[in-house]
């Protein structure tokens, strides 16, 4: 603020130099919105590689087109996407239900007790999400134990993710709770500290909570009253995993009259996994090879000691539901006697879903589903939507035309897939002329489809629709060359394309191009490449001045930029000195990219022009509270047919 000078001397002043600088948005944020094997459902959740994708949404997935387009645009040249899950959670027929997440009930002790919890596959985005549907969660196993400072009053939880892999079960992901409090509210709550930090399950508390602790997995002993003595050398007991009984033997040196528990502990682990030894299954043997044995308690009055045991993992024929008891001499007063439970608890009854329908891709805007659940996301410019073209030919033009609609007003360009049964040249004629309502700026087909490495499939060919790869190629070509440049040409290799659907000769891509329809070829040396770049408006009957993709891309790109950048100019003063910052800020603007060789033209006034003066806005305009800015731009358009005169000279040629 201007200084008020009240004593003689220096006084330092800043003035505002109007310059606030315009920075370009990305070009190339990609959004995928399909089927995924596990996620928050209508969630938009932002990946910047497969490890996000196998994280958040479990990575690839044959019933999920989505995860393979996702793969190829990060191999192709991608660095950022957004993903958004649907499903089909309310249809059902006889053949299909609807997606559900998978659920099991923890209960008191015994095993009839009060619902304690109620724990559903899934994780908190918010507050409104729901539980993450899916088969995944039926492969979620939980293990309790009370191994923790006070065993009356908290426990702990381990989650594991347990999958077939090769024949054998192996933990794919696992995390633990310890601590649990059992209070309604406040720090270490089970249900507010699980749900908070858990990214496989959530907690709703059942009438049993808080007043009892959940039941524990594996053979919970009875608790040990203080003075009870651990049985003269060698403690004789019988263990039982499931392929009948194995004598073990416990040898140790506490004494007869010992209360030791914490040093007889390891003996007794020891001596049940010396017990695999017997064993007549492979199965068996990791059980009893892997066997845990805990001491729970202070060994006090008020906290007694209690053996838990836990058999092993593992072993083809592990399933989590396996017991490990024992009986004996010792069992008494080692307070194993009591009723064994399972070794984990299975959480069943998660369902896929049935096949996706045009109203689980567009969703309902006033709910931000479907595709409008990019509404929570700031910025996206290519929509793919790799499951449209499986659905039914009047439901995929309704989603591809809403679609195209949605991408025009948040200014994002949209890559149509076309269905796996057009598969040659007089088919793709037939699918243009049948979608022509399918014609938009906004928007861009590409033929044929793809086939690529199946990693799932130990390697073999996979028939997917291009866009995936496609938005990749749109995202290398932005970051190598810029938006202004076609993403198609010798330099446009489509990476992991083992061959394409269809191969085109020339004159049949010369069939193809006039009708607005890009074209993957197969050259020698160069491999697969892109060798179209026009619009759906880039028919030749329609003489569109949208002709041809970099050109809408990089008018896309200035609106959004300048919408962004200019924000500061509302309910500034409406007169010459904000018109002189405006054309000052959006001409350094223009002229960087003008340097960067975004425009035609050797000069600025050739390539670019921004006015804002008395002949934009009028005193009416003023009155009425607007400002006109006029942004113009020469566009670079792409040499798509070169053309070489050659002619014979005869006679001499005179220098």
């Amino acid at each position: 603020m201007p200084v008020k000078p009240t004593y003689p001397g220096v006084y330092i002043e800043e003035i505002p130099s109007g310059v606030r600088t315009i920075t370009g948005v990305a070009t190339s944020v990609a959004a995928f919105v399909d089927r995924f094997a596990r996620g928050p459902l209508g969630k938009p959740v932002q990946l910047f590689g497969m490890a996000d994708l196998e994280r958040e949404f479990g990575g690839l997935d044959p019933a999920s087109e989505a995860s393979y387009a996702i793969q190829q645009f990060f191999i192709n040249g991608g660095s950022e996407c957004w993903a958004v899950r649907v499903a089909d959670t309310t249809s059902a027929s006889s053949s299909t239900a609807p997606a559900t997440a998978a659920s099991v009930t923890l209960r008191a002790q015994p095993a009839a007790g009060a619902t304690v919890f109620t724990v559903s596959a899934g994780r908190q985005v918010d507050e409104a999400t729901a539980p993450d549907p899916g088969i995944w969660g039926n492969d979620l196993f939980l293990e309790v134990d009370y191994d923790t400072a006070d065993p009356t009053t908290a426990f702990n939880l381990t989650v594991s993710e347990i999958v077939t892999l090769n024949g054998r079960r192996v933990t794919k992901r696992s995390e633990s709770h310890r601590g649990l409090v059992l209070k309604a509210s406040g720090p270490g709550n089970a249900v507010e500290t699980v749900n908070a930090a858990s990214s496989m399950i959530q907690l709703a508390a059942g009438a049993g909570f808080p007043g009892n602790l959940p039941a524990a997995t594996g053979t919970m002993g009875a608790a040990i009253a203080a003075g009870t003595k651990i049985p003269a050398t060698p403690v004789a007991l019988t263990v039982d995993a499931g392929g009948g009984p194995r004598t073990v033997s416990v040898a140790h040196s506490l004494g007869t009259s010992s209360e030791d528990h914490a040093a007889f502990r390891p003996l007794l682990e020891a001596a049940i996994r010396a017990a695999a030894g017997t064993a007549t299954t492979d199965g068996e043997r990791a059980l009893l090879e892997g066997a845990v044995v805990r001491l729970i308690g202070k060994g006090t009055a008020a906290s007694p000691y209690r053996y838990q045991l836990l058999a092993g993992r593992g072993g083809s024929g592990f399933s989590g539901t396996e017991k490990l008891t024992v009986a004996g001499v010792g069992a008494g007063p080692l307070g194993l006697g009591a009723l064994p439970n399972v070794q984990q608890l299975q959480l069943t009854g998660g369902k896929d879903g049935g096949d996706l329908k045009l109203a689980h891709i567009v969703g309902v805007e006033a709910d931000k589903s479907g595709i409008h659940a990019l509404e929570d996301v700031d910025l996206f410019n290519i929509l793919s939507l790799p499951s449209a073209p499986l659905l039914p030919t009047g439901e995929m033009q309704t989603l591809y035309m809403t679609a195209s609609g949605y991408c025009e007003r948040r200014r994002a360009f949209l890559i149509v897939d076309i269905a796996p049964d057009v598969d040659s040249l007089t088919r793709m004629q037939t699918w243009m002329g049948a979608n022509d309502k399918l014609r938009h700026r906004n928007a861009a087909v590409y033929f044929p489809r793809t086939r690529i490495s199946d990693p799932l499939d130990d390697g073999r060919a996979r028939n997917i629709g291009a866009s995936g790869t496609i938005a990749g190629l749109y995202a290398r070509t932005d970051a190598n060359r810029g938006v202004w440049k076609a993403p198609a040409g010798t330099d446009a290799r489509l990476r992991n394309v083992l061959e394409l659907d269809y191969k085109l000769t020339d004159p049949q891509n010369g069939a193809l191009n006039p009708l607005g329809v890009n074209c993957l070829r197969s050259f020698p040396v160069y491999s697969n490449i892109c060798w179209g770049a026009r619009t759906l408006d880039g028919a030749d009957a329609q003489a569109s001045e949208w002709k041809y993709i970099p050109v809408r891309r990089l008018t896309l790109f200035l609106e959004e930029s300048l919408y962004r950048g200019t924000k500061w100019v509302v309910f500034e003063p409406n007169d010459e000195p904000l018109w002189a910052q405006i054309r000052l800020n959006i001409g350094a603007f223009m002229h960087t990219l003008f340097r960067q060789g975004a425009f035609q033209g050797t000069t600025p006034r050739e390539a670019y022009l921004v006015k804002c003066d008395h002949e934009t806005t009028t005193q009416n305009d003023i009155d009425n509270g607007t400002v006109n800015i006029l942004v113009g731009f020469a566009p670079l358009k792409p040499a798509e047919f070169v053309i070489i005169r050659i002619q014979q000279i005869a006679g001499d040629i005179q220098v």
